[in-house]
């Protein structure tokens, strides 16, 4: 195959578009958030543990849509960070129950202005009669594959999460 016709595919190749753009949002995430130790995939566990305190790490699977081994992972860095605190729960003794501790609180307050400039910087490469669209279309996509996701295969590598 040429290099044009490569290209081409990959131009009209969901799989690897939404990848690319994943990591320009990944990259300008990072360069935004450079002065704190966040991660998107952290930022998403304090939002999400923020508007349902209690939630357990497979509830925080379900609403984050991060595997669980990843999000294990994160809640050890996290726990280790001081950001989160987790105990048994009553129902599971298996279960963890994850909330905010204060230095979680405000490292989301803190975080949450950056996010917000960094969601308008990601929309603003659209024109505005089609962010709303471009939303509407990423959120079917995941409500229509999200639940087909296998288990995640054990890797010999380790990201920051």
């Amino acid at each position: 195959m040429s290099k044009d016709k490569s290209a081409e595919r990959l131009e009209r190749s969901p799989i690897h578009l939404l990848h690319r753009a994943g990591q320009c949002a990944g990259d300008i995430f990072q360069s935004e958030m450079a002065s704190g130790d966040l991660t998107p995939r952290q930022y998403a566990v304090l939002v999400t543990v923020a508007h349902n305190e209690g939630l357990s790490q497979t509830n925080l699977v379900d609403r984050t849509g991060i595997d669980r081994s990843t999000l294990a992972d994160i809640i050890r860095r996290m726990l280790k960070k001081g950001l989160i605190q987790r105990r048994r729960t009553k129902e599971d003794a298996r279960a963890y129950a994850v909330r905010l501790s204060e230095e979680g609180w405000k490292t989301l307050k803190s975080a949450e202005p950056m996010a917000k400039r960094i969601d308008d910087k990601i929309m603003a490469a659209l024109p505005n009669s089609n962010r709303e669209r471009f939303l509407q279309d990423l959120n079917v996509i995941v409500a229509a594959l999200g639940t087909n996701q296998p288990a995640a295969p054990a890797t010999g590598s380790k990201s920051k999460n």
